[in-house]
């Protein structure tokens, strides 16, 4: 176990971390260095990192798979964006207005995202408590079947501009909100891994028969971190709909289930940090070949195959990386103090 000077140590580099990241691309953003589509970039990692991190409370410590996690994160964009519409269009309150958001925008962009988590919480709840009762391959067929039937039941109401899509949605979402959003996720998330929740979720992972006989109510938790999950990707869909002002069905077709997979997947199943970790890298990689239009999406797969080839149980597995970790070998802290390393390295 960590001692309190060495927790707090963590934190403290931690929190310099994020302040400096958030420095650097202020500076960026003011200096010409990150224009508009570098800013877009960015906030597509953001909303990746926040889909990656609670699907993989669902599918890596719970040992769950889900393939409807795209349905979530359609109903947080649409609840948000049909919100925001309203308060700007019907009660009259100008939110955003030729890119800039006023503070009632930013206010209500967070009451927004409060309320598209919410809701897709309570789907998450009532999707949970029936088919968390089954698992593996039929409750992986049960949530992708949820995923297409919000899809179809978008594109045939009209109050969500059925298949031709939602426009005009105020665009309140803005890069530095954002930011703070996810990092805020980020720490929940980790928060909650590490609570007596997260390790009783992981000990069901691990063998649901022994959890449940040492008294743990499997499908209390199995349902808790469903529903937990559900509300985050509600979250990260409402980013979504604020930052392009524009949402459509088939932005959260079954692909889009298997891309959010495929980030813990590759990350690794257990890891949070893999799961940032390869939500940025998938990000920025097509990005990066977007000059090699023709072989993109080839390079693409086939760097995912060598990956998944050579590390088949994920970039991080189930270890989560440590700024400090890697600051104390940089500086041979860890030479010095064999003993503490020893005993707190793995838990960090």
């Amino acid at each position: 176990m960590k001692s309190r000077k060495e927790t707090m140590r963590s934190y403290v580099i931690n929190l310099i971390a994020v302040v400096l990241l958030f420095v650097l691309m202020n500076v960026g953003t003011r200096t010409g260095l990150l224009g508009r589509y570098q800013t877009g970039v960015l906030m597509v990692i953001f909303i990746n990192i926040i889909l990656a991190i609670s699907l993989n409370l669902t599918t890596g410590f719970l040992g769950q798979i889900a393939l409807g996690h795209a349905g979530f994160m359609s109903i947080g964009a649409y609840t948000a964006a049909l919100f925001v519409k309203y308060i700007q269009e019907t009660v009259g309150i100008t939110l955003a207005q030729k890119g800039n958001v006023s503070p009632a925008g930013t206010g209500f962009f967070l009451l927004s995202l409060l309320l598209a988590g919410l809701v897709a919480a309570l789907f998450g709840l009532l999707v949970g408590v029936p088919a968390l009762r089954l698992k593996g391959d039929y409750l992986a067929i049960i949530t992708l079947g949820f995923g297409e039937i919000i899809r179809t039941m978008i594109e045939f109401f009209s109050f969500t501009g059925g298949a031709q899509g939602l426009n005009r949605i105020p665009k309140t979402a803005t890069l530095n909100v954002v930011y703070i959003i996810m990092v805020v996720c980020v720490m929940v998330m980790f928060a909650f891994v590490r609570s007596r929740h997260g390790r009783a979720i992981m000990a069901i992972r691990e063998d649901d028969i022994a959890s449940e006989a040492s008294g743990i109510p499997n499908t209390y938790y199995k349902v808790l971190a469903f529903t937990f999950a559900a509300f985050f990707a509600g979250i990260a869909g409402g980013i979504y709909g604020q930052y392009l002002g524009i949402l459509g069905a088939t932005d959260f077709d079954f692909m889009k289930s298997i891309d959010i997979l495929v980030f813990v997947v590759l990350g690794g199943m257990g890891s949070l940090t893999g799961s940032i970790v390869s939500a940025v890298g998938l990000t920025i990689l097509p990005e990066v070949l977007r000059s090699l239009a023709d072989y993109r999406m080839l390079i693409y797969s086939v760097v995912l195959v060598l990956v998944m080839i050579f590390k088949p149980s994920g970039l991080l597995g189930t270890y989560e990386f440590s700024l400090t970790r890697l600051i104390d070998r940089l500086t041979g802290r860890q030479k010095k103090q064999p003993s503490a390393a020893g005993k707190g390295g793995a838990s960090e």
